[in-house]
C-alpha cells in the first residue's frame, strides 16, 4: 500500500527471509565466517544460536545463495517434535529421496547411496537443521550417526545445527557429549547495535529504491532500537508499521515523535504486551476478586490506551476505505469504455 507512495519497488520490511535484505552487521558477518570456515573444513557440525527473529534463517538463505561457488548439495530442514525414524524420513525428503513407507534400514540405505553418488560427482552434502532446539536426543543422535557415512575417511555429509539460544544449553546434557565432539565452530547470533540498527533499516530501504524519501532523523533511529532491543524481526514490524502510519498521515519524515506515536499503538496489541503483574499471584484478581490499586490503576491506564489508540486507528480505517472505493469507483468508470472500445472492434 505504501510502496507507490514512497515510490518503493517491493515492501522493505517484510517478515519472510529474502536474501536479497542480508545485511552484514559485525554478528552476521561473523556466523557468515563461521559458516564459510565449516564449509571448507567440509565435516563435522557448526552450531549458530540466536534469539527468535535475530536473523538466522535470513543467515542460511544468503548462504544458499553462495553455494554454486563451493559444488554442494544443500537441503534444509526444520525441525519439530520428531522421533528418529521421522527425523531420518526427513532428511531424506529434504533431499529429495523417496521416504514415504519405508523401514529405518531402507532409509539409511537411501542416504547412504545418495551421497555416495554427490561424491562420485564431486559434490558434497550439506543439511541444514533450523529450529534445532525441538530436536529430541534420539533425533541428534541420528544425525550425529549420519556424520559416520565417510569415503577414503572424508565425511559424506556435513550439518549446521541452528536454533535458539536454548539449544547452548541442550548442547551442554551429557548425553550430548558425542554430538560436542563433533561441534567444528559454533557461535551465538546476538542484537545488533544502535549504529548497526541506522544501518540496516537503510540498507533495506536502498534494497528497494529508497532515494531519502521518508527521511529519518537521529533520534527516530534512537527510538527504534530501543523500543526492537536490535532484535531485526522487530524491527522489521516496527518499521513496516511506521511506513503504513506515514503513507496514512502523508508524512515524508519520521522523528522521535512519529516513532513513539506508532509504538504506543503497537503496545496496546497482543504481540507486544506485556501482562506480569497485571493479575495476582494465581493468575486472576487477588484479595478474594478485589483488584489492588496499583492492578486498578494498571488496568485503567491500559484502557485509555486503548481508546487513545482506537481514535487514532479510526481515521485511518476511514482513509483506507475510501482509497479502496475510489479505485473501485474508477474502475467501474473505465468498464463500460472498454466494453463499449471491444464491441465496436470490427
Amino acid at each position: 500500500m505504501y510502496e507507490d507512495y514512497y515510490r518503493f519497488s517491493a515492501k522493505p520490511f517484510q517478515l519472510n527471509p529474502d536474501p536479497r535484505f542480508f545485511y552484514g552487521s559485525k554478528g552476521h558477518r561473523r556466523a557468515m565466517a563461521y559458516l564459510d570456515y565449516g564449509l571448507s573444513l567440509g565435516e563435522g557440525f557448526i552450531v549458530i544460536t540466536g534469539e527468535v527473529g535475530a536473523g538466522k534463517t535470513t543467515l542460511v538463505r544468503n548462504l544458499f545463495r553462495q553455494l554454486e561457488a563451493h559444488n554442494l548439495v544443500a537441503a534444509q530442514l526444520v525441525s519439530t517434535q520428531l522421533d528418529a525414524e521421522d527425523t531420518l524420513r526427513s532428511v531424506a525428503a529434504s533431499f529429495g529421496l523417496e521416504h514415504e513407507g519405508l523401514t529405518k534400514s531402507a532409509l539409511l540405505k537411501n542416504l547412504e547411496a545418495f551421497l555416495i553418488a554427490a561424491t562420485r560427482q564431486g559434490k558434497r552434502a550439506l543439511l541444514v537443521v533450523d529450529e534445532a532446539q525441538n530436536l529430541t536426543s534420539r533425533a541428534v543422535e541420528e544425525l550425529r550417526m549420519l556424520s559416520n557415512y565417510q569415503n577414503n575417511e572424508r565425511s559424506l555429509i556435513q550439518t549446521f545445527l541452528l536454533g535458539q539460544p536454548e539449544f547452548r544449553g541442550i548442547l551442554q546434557s551429557p548425553n550430548m557429549q558425542q554430538l560436542r565432539q563433533r561441534v567444528v565452530a559454533s557461535y551465538h547470533l546476538g542484537p545488533i547495535d544502535a549504529d548497526e540498527t541506522r544501518g540496516y533499516i537503510e540498507h533495506r530501504l536502498r534494497t528497494v529504491g529508497w532515494q531519502g524519501s521518508p527521511s529519518f532523523d537521529a533520534e527516530a533511529f534512537a527510538a527504534l532500537h530501543l523500543f526492537t532491543g536490535g532484535i531485526p524481526r522487530r524491527i522489521n514490524t516496527t518499521c513496516d508499521r511506521l511506513l503504513l502510519f506515514g503513507f496514512l498521515e502523508e508524512k515524508t519524515h519520521f522523528g522521535e515523535a512519529e516513532v513513539n506515536e506508532v509504538i504506543a499503538d503497537l503496545k496496546n496489541e497482543v504481540a507486544h504486551q506485556d501482562f506480569h503483574g497485571a493479575t495476582g499471584v494465581n493468575g486472576g484478581a487477588s484479595n478474594g476478586g478485589m483488584l489492588h490499586n496499583e492492578d486498578a490503576a494498571l488496568l485503567t491506564q491500559r484502557v485509555e490506551q486503548m481508546e487513545r489508540s482506537v481514535n487514532r486507528i479510526l481515521p485511518i480505517v476511514r482513509k483506507i476505505l475510501y482509497t479502496v472505493s475510489e479505485r473501485n469507483a474508477a474502475a467501474d468508470e473505465a468498464a463500460p469504455a472498454d466494453r463499449q472500445d471491444s464491441t465496436s472492434q470490427p
